[in-house]
């Protein structure tokens, strides 16, 4: 189980379900958790923290995506909010303004309306699955295409 924790953080949850897939009743599995919890090894708000911001600068995930992945690793809602608090709004808009940058670089902007409405789509659809809300995707995308569309040709 320390291998578990040597490689990188885990939550108690996480623990739990590793030690149910070696066969350990639940009972000395629980007792386990809770010793390591008592010596810190395990500590699901440090867990969240960590994770939270990794994920976000890493893979630049909302915080929407981000509080889904601390849900299905058993992150208790007030662990998982308090973390989530170190993303504000602006990070959050930097991080997908950034994204949306990445993705149209290099790329000449469509002329056709029909082109450049399925590009939209298509570039929003990838912050929707990173957890951005579709607003804020649709808007930045439509920012970053005007600030394309004057830039200087080379």
């Amino acid at each position: 189980m320390l291998r578990q924790l040597t490689v990188s953080a885990k939550s108690r949850l996480q623990l739990a379900r590793k030690l149910a897939e070696r066969g350990i009743p639940e009972d000395i599995a629980s007792s386990v958790l809770d010793r390591f919890e008592e010596v810190r090894l395990v500590d699901d708000a440090e867990f969240a923290e960590a994770w939270v911001r990794s994920r976000a600068a890493s893979r630049k995930l909302a915080r929407g995506a981000l509080r889904r992945e601390l849900s299905d690793k058993g992150v208790a809602e007030e662990f998982a909010e308090a973390a989530l608090s170190q993303v504000s709004d602006e990070d959050e808009e930097a991080a997908a303004r950034d994204l949306v940058r990445k993705k149209l670089r290099g790329k000449p902007l469509p002329v056709d309306r029909a082109e450049r409405e399925k590009v939209t789509r298509r570039v929003a659809g990838m912050l929707a699955r990173k957890g951005y809300q579709p607003s804020l995707a649709f808007r930045i995308v439509g920012e970053e295409f005007d600030v394309a569309d004057l830039a200087p040709e080379d």
